[in-house]
């Protein structure tokens, strides 16, 4: 599809959520290979603000957005969206695209970019059918695999394309452990984390031994 006739249609709007407890460099490289191989107009980055999966408690969602910034700052369809850092409760995806879905109207195609690991567990969020009938799915495999969907979703018909993405050693988890574990985050630059986002959690002192969160 031409990007004219694209933006005939209206934008094509892609969604990146997440905790973001630090944004590493897989969240960058799969956002990435999601404008590379889809026709987006824009990304929009979402860090949580009440992670109801989660049972630990997050850093300040201040500082999870301004390390999203930090990381996506080099391109200008990546954007930062604050909708569920504003939003009081636990932060529901259904939520977030069905309030951003009546704001933009215009918008041609909304696609929720996941890992393999979420399009797995989909069929636990909070109304994940309604959820699949308003979005596309683009799930990163590794190429030529094909994940089998769990037996809910072979049994609801929803949209899905493949973002292929090469393996990626590295989770927030990993992050987290190492730095309170002493390791300066200029030593996880770049492999684990971007260059933006350890200069940022240095400055601030996050994730450190003894830091408070």
């Amino acid at each position: 599809m031409s990007e004219s006739s694209s933006s005939a249609m209206g934008p094509r709007v892609g969604l990146m959520g997440g905790s973001f407890d630090p944004v590493h460099s897989a969240h960058v490289a799969l956002a990435e290979s999601a404008l590379r191989h889809l026709p987006l107009d824009e990304v929009r980055w979402i860090p949580v603000g009440q992670a109801w999966q989660k049972a630990r408690r997050l850093a300040d969602a201040n500082h999870r957005a301004a390390m999203v910034q930090a990381a996506i700052a080099h391109e200008p369809r990546f954007v930062l969206d604050l909708v569920e850092v504003q939003r009081e409760g636990p932060s529901f995806t259904l939520d977030t695209v069905r309030a951003l879905q009546a704001a933009r109207p215009e918008a041609s195609e909304w696609v929720l970019i996941i890992g393999l690991d979420q399009y797995l567990n989909l069929p636990s969020w909070q109304g994940w059918q309604e959820l699949l009938q308003r979005v596309t799915l683009a799930v990163a495999t590794r190429e030529p695999f094909e994940p089998e969907p769990p037996q809910a979703l072979r049994a609801f018909p929803h949209r899905m394309v493949h973002l292929p993405m090469a393996p990626q050693a590295v989770s927030s988890t990993e992050v987290r452990e190492r730095l309170a574990g002493g390791e300066s985050p200029e030593s996880l630059a770049p492999g684990l984390i971007p260059v933006s986002v350890a200069r940022y959690i240095a400055n601030h002192q996050l994730y450190a031994p003894g830091a408070p969160r």
